[in-house]
């Protein structure tokens, strides 16, 4: 595969149960590229939200993952379910330290299609804020 990738439409689901309160389910269509660097997948697209853009980039593996972001908003969010792993969220309001305990990390790939899963504990200041699922499925655009 090539430095540039294949282009993909994305399916991303992503639910939170909070320590407290109900749960929240949101669901986003995406245009993306999925990449492979030395044997490792990657899928890469861009969020606008609240008139804000991310890149996001998820390294795509079951054993061990991230989630980057850049642009209005900076996130590493490592995902191991071997260990706790230490992330960083920053924002123009200065920057968080993140702990993720993860339950759940699986990835699938056909032929022209894949589907990643992680759920995982986001922990702030030694508390757990929440119980996050995420799942991505895309699909390769045929042109």
């Amino acid at each position: 595969m090539s430095n540039a990738g294949t282009d993909v439409k994305i399916k991303l689901i992503s639910s939170i149960i909070p320590v407290e309160g109900d749960v929240e389910t949101y669901e986003m269509w995406l245009q993306g590229t999925f990449i492979e660097k030395a044997g490792t997948p990657y899928l890469r697209y861009d969020e606008v939200q609240e008139d804000k853009k991310i890149r996001t980039v998820v390294k795509l593996t079951g054993d061990q993952s991230y989630i980057m972001r850049s642009g209005d908003v900076s996130m590493r969010l490592p995902l191991n379910p071997a260990q706790k792993e230490h992330g960083r969220y920053e924002s123009t309001y200065g920057e968080i330290p993140l702990v993720t305990k993860t339950h759940q990390l699986s990835f699938q790939k056909q032929d022209n299609s894949g589907q990643f899963k992680a759920q995982y504990d986001l922990i702030i200041g030694g508390s757990s804020v929440g119980n996050y699922t995420l799942e991505i499925h895309f699909t390769e655009v045929s042109l």
